[in-house]
């Protein structure tokens, strides 16, 4: 739900700046951050939409064949736990080369804009994905506790 907030917000604004303020600055913003802002809303829909059957087909696990657990769900949410551990390493170089494009190019530029969006919307991934790391830390340490 997260992603879901994030993302429909981020394109609100980026809306905002692109129709309402047509600065090059804002416009550069606007840019990137409804790019990722599309992204965050797929992958937020996709897990929302996905969730409920997860939830359920571990439940079915856990009742009728807790052996699935540490055959099927437990090496599945490694994987998971693996791909987050990517995604953060994108995301923060994406934050560091935003920062370096920052400082190389003028204020008020289209540039300059896509830059910042760009760097607001790495922070925001980031901590979204640090949170559901933590759920998925949560979540692995639990199936771990499973006979």
């Amino acid at each position: 739900m997260l992603f879901i907030a994030v993302g429909g917000l981020a394109i609100l604004v980026s809306t905002y700046f692109a129709v309402a303020v047509r600065k090059p600055f804002f416009v550069g913003v606007a840019i990137t951050v409804s790019f990722v802002a599309v992204l965050q809303l797929v992958v937020g829909l996709t897990i929302f939409q996905r969730s409920p059957k997860d939830t359920l087909r571990v439940v079915q696990m856990v009742q009728s064949a807790p052996q699935r657990i540490h055959a099927e769900e437990f090496p599945r949410m490694q994987i998971v736990m693996r791909k987050f551990k990517i995604f953060l390493g994108v995301e923060l170089s994406l934050l560091i080369l935003s920062i370096i494009v920052v400082m190389g190019t003028a204020s008020g530029t289209l540039m300059r804009g896509v830059a910042i969006g760009l760097a607001i919307q790495a922070v925001f991934t980031i901590v979204l994905d640090l949170a559901a790391m933590q759920r998925g830390n949560v979540y692995v340490t639990w199936l771990l506790t499973q006979p």
